[in-house]
């Protein structure tokens, strides 16, 4: 029984290593034009899960009332959202690079 103990012990702390704390993942943020000349915010320099990503991304859409994707460990939310966001993410513990 204490084998496997040891054995999930050494896969949490395996898995608590793999990615960045959000505390030290510096994203930057910065709009793009797509078609018909309508901003797009893009947000970039995730170390994240896809689920984790997805889940932001959800979070922040929800804040701001918007629609967007994921994909390329970044998110893209449709509308210029620089004003708001970085202070979005800096209370979900993120660094921004402004």
């Amino acid at each position: 029984m204490s084998n496997d103990d040891d054995l999930d012990d050494l896969l949490d702390e395996l898995d608590s290593q793999g990615d960045l704390e959000t505390s030290q993942q510096v994203l930057s943020i910065r709009t793009e034009s797509r078609r018909y000349n309508k901003p797009v915010t893009i947000i970039e320099g995730f170390d994240l899960s896809k689920s984790e990503l997805k889940s932001t991304a959800s979070e922040l859409k929800s804040s701001l009332g918007t629609g967007g994707t994921v994909g390329d460990n970044r998110i893209e939310l449709q509308g210029d959202h620089r004003d708001r966001v970085p202070d979005l993410l800096r209370e979900r513990g993120f660094d921004v690079r402004e």
